[in-house]
């Protein structure tokens, strides 16, 4: 059983920064970040291998960047340029290959005020 343990997040207006951050309780294939908000369903942000290949959401392309401490089980996601539409709580997810599973953070909040 892997736990991830999140921080992170807050309050900023438009055009801030934020970093979150992701700790898991073992080695994982790949980490990242995916967003819910009211309005639409769970999605992708972006996400990093152990091997460093990333994957991001065309929406916040350019604007955040993942990046992995390996030797810490640590992922963090710094978000500049922030809009009111990335408004969400995000949750860290860790994916292992063997066994196939995925595993959630707890969520945190991220507003951005107009």
């Amino acid at each position: 059983q892997v736990q991830l343990v999140e921080s992170g997040g807050g309050l900023v207006q438009a055009g801030g920064s934020l970093r979150l951050s992701c700790t898991a309780s073992a080695r994982i294939f790949r980490m990242g970040w995916y967003r819910q908000s009211a309005w639409n369903q769970r999605e992708l942000v972006a996400y990093m291998t152990v091997i460093g290949t990333t994957n991001y959401a065309n929406s916040v392309k350019g604007r955040f960047t993942i990046s992995r401490d390996s030797d810490k089980n640590t992922v963090y996601l710094q978000m500049d340029s922030l809009k009111p539409e990335d408004t969400a709580v995000y949750y860290c997810n860790g994916y292992t290959v063997s066994p196939s599973r995925d595993y959630w953070g707890q969520g945190t909040q991220v507003t951005v005020s107009s």
